[in-house]
């Protein structure tokens, strides 16, 4: 399943991950994720949602979750410290 994001979003190459508390503050070329239990807010590139293991993540989510996503930002179904094992993939690319 792939997504499409607009012309700007696409060309994004930032290759880090960023943890926020501020709700509305998300950088361009970023976008907000919440993960685990207790819903950690994570601001990760967009260059992600490119990349195969992020996508299955978005495909579970959207699994449990459908488009309706209550925190505002996209919800992922899993662990913090699965998530925090995927991500640290990309920065090693």
């Amino acid at each position: 399943m792939g997504f499409l994001l607009p012309a700007a979003i696409r060309r994004s190459s930032h290759r880090s991950i960023k943890t926020s508390s501020k709700v509305s503050n998300v950088p361009k070329g970023y976008v907000a994720v919440y993960v685990g239990e207790e819903m950690k807010r994570f601001v990760v590139p967009i260059s992600y949602l490119n990349q195969p293991l992020f996508q299955n993540l978005l495909n579970q989510a959207e699994e449990e979750f459908g488009y309706d996503h209550p925190m505002g930002g996209l919800t992922i179904p899993c662990r913090e410290d699965v998530f925090l094992d995927i991500t640290s993939q990309f920065n090693s690319l």
